[in-house]
C-alpha cells in the first residue's frame, strides 16, 4: 500500500513509568508514536537486525523524499517525479 494512503490505527500501550520517561525523552527530536511504531515495524520485519534497520531506512528515505515540494511540482507523463523517485526506491526493501 502507498505511504501517502495507509491509514494507521490507534493502538495503547501500557509501559511501567521508567520506559515511559526513557521514551519520552527519546522521542523529544521525534514523535514517540514515530518512535514506537517504527520499533514495532522492526521487530515484525524479521529478526534479522540488518534487514529491518535496512528496510526503516527505505522507509525514511520515502518520506522524506514526499516532502520535499521542488520534487513534487515535477511530472513526467501526468506522474509526479516524487511518485517516481519513492517508486524506486520502494523497489530496494528487503524481502
Amino acid at each position: 500500500m502507498e505511504e501517502s494512503v495507509k491509514k494507521l490505527i490507534p493502538y495503547s500501550v501500557y509501559l511501567p513509568i521508567d520506559y515511559h520517561e526513557k521514551i519520552r525523552l527519546l522521542a523529544k527530536q521525534r514523535k514517540a508514536s514515530a518512535l514506537i511504531r517504527d520499533a514495532i515495524c522492526m521487530m515484525l520485519d524479521g529478526g534479522n537486525q540488518y534487514q529491518s534497520g535496512y528496510n526503516q531506512a527505505i522507509r525514511d528515505v520515502t518520506k522524506t523524499i514526499k516532502k520535499i515540494s521542488e520534487i513534487k511540482d515535477i511530472s513526467f507523463k501526468g506522474i509526479g517525479l516524487d511518485e517516481i523517485i519513492t517508486e524506486q526506491v520502494k523497489q530496494l526493501e528487503m524481502q
